[in-house]
């Protein structure tokens, strides 16, 4: 009598085959320490802050680059390069804070239609619509997710601080 092996045999051992040729890779090693480097990349941090900033000895930076991602510090309605406040209340402050925060944008490759999240704090919540009227003048058309909160007390006595995330490089 003449034996035969399955059809379906040979289709067997092709998949066994194949998921053991599959896993041999997924257990594989880097061979040296550049090869670990490629594998695993530690992000690029930059820590920014421009001279003007630096003069004031403010005890953090404008700014932090992680890759692609620029985190902005809090900014508050100072005329640059000073500790002085804006005049005009809520509305010169926040004018006043968002230039500032245009400008560190600028100065670190990004831009205010690149901001991806804000995050407003105020002095007092009643001023949120006096706020607004200001911050859409500087984001028309592209609108960051965005967060607000009242405390107690600001840097400096201020109306308002804002914070931004944004995103840098390429594709302005």
């Amino acid at each position: 009598m003449k034996r035969t092996a399955p059809k379906n045999q040979f289709a067997l051992i092709g998949v066994a085959g194949f998921t053991l040729f599959c896993l041999s890779f997924a257990g594989c090693q880097p061979n040296s320490p550049a090869d670990a480097r490629r594998t695993k990349q530690e992000p690029e941090v930059e820590y920014l802050i421009s001279p003007e900033m630096a003069a004031l000895n403010l005890p953090f930076s404008e700014a932090v680059r992680v890759d692609n991602m620029l985190y902005l510090s809090g900014q508050i309605g100072t005329l640059p390069g000073t500790t002085e406040l804006a005049e005009g209340g809520i509305q010169g402050e926040t004018r006043q804070t968002l230039e500032n925060i245009k400008a560190v944008l600028e100065a670190n490759d990004s831009s205010l239609d690149r901001v991806v999240k804000v995050t407003v704090m105020l002095a007092d919540i009643a001023e949120w619509p006096a706020l607004n009227e200001v911050y859409v003048e500087y984001f028309p058309n592209k609108k960051p997710a965005r967060s607000a909160f009242a405390g107690s007390g600001l840097a400096f006595n201020a109306r308002c601080e804002i914070e931004v995330i944004a995103t840098v490089g390429n594709g302005h």
